[in-house]
């Protein structure tokens, strides 16, 4: 029965995962996210092609994604359910099945699913990416010294979500080997503070 439950309380997160805002609200535009700007379905692009607006709505809701699904894997099945539920999630926006598996990086699912698990962890990883991005005016940056950081933190505030942070940070710095290429070549986008 246990295992049952953590199935399903997997899957769940899986599909909770595939939601993708930034997606669903470009096509409310007329437009396909993943066809403007750098052509992810994450916060970033969402302000570059949609707005302000959408951005934040986008943020909100795949960090409420990654929050969500661990606390219903933890009603449904307890806390070692919810460390995968968070795991899944993440997976869920990354390689969604309901949109033809091309999703966002899921650095805000990733954050949400964190903030859930550990908030202690979830902050000191939150508070790394904005010094890189206050420093450097480049989210991608941002992300990937985050992810890099993520293992190093766990060691040190949650050794149990250590094998997950790992696989997460992975993930998250090959979903940035493109972003990791320019920033080589000195051709990453900036964010303009002032707009």
């Amino acid at each position: 029965m246990e295992y049952t439950l953590t199935a399903v309380a997997i899957v769940l997160a899986y599909f909770l995962g595939n939601i993708s805002p930034s997606t669903l609200l470009a096509r409310a535009a007329g437009k396909d996210i993943k066809k403007e700007g750098s052509g992810n379905a994450g916060t970033t692009n969402a302000l570059r092609v949609l707005g302000k607006k959408a951005a934040v709505i986008t943020l909100v809701i795949d960090i409420g994604k990654g929050v969500v699904a661990v606390l219903a894997g933890g009603l449904i099945a307890g806390h070692a359910a919810a460390m995968w539920c968070a795991l899944a999630a993440f997976i869920g926006h990354i390689w969604p099945v309901v949109f033809r598996f091309k999703g966002g990086k899921g650095v805000a699912v990733a954050f949400g699913a964190l903030l859930a698990v550990n908030w202690q962890l979830a902050l000191a990883l939150l508070l790394i990416e904005a010094i890189v991005v206050l420093l450097t005016r480049m989210v991608s940056l941002g992300s990937i010294i985050t992810a890099a950081s993520c293992p190093v933190l766990c060691l040190f505030m949650d050794r149990e979500f250590l094998p997950f942070g790992c696989v997460m940070a992975a993930i998250l710095i090959f979903k940035h080997r493109a972003n990791i290429g320019r920033l080589i070549r000195g051709e990453e986008n900036k964010l303009n503070f002032k707009k």
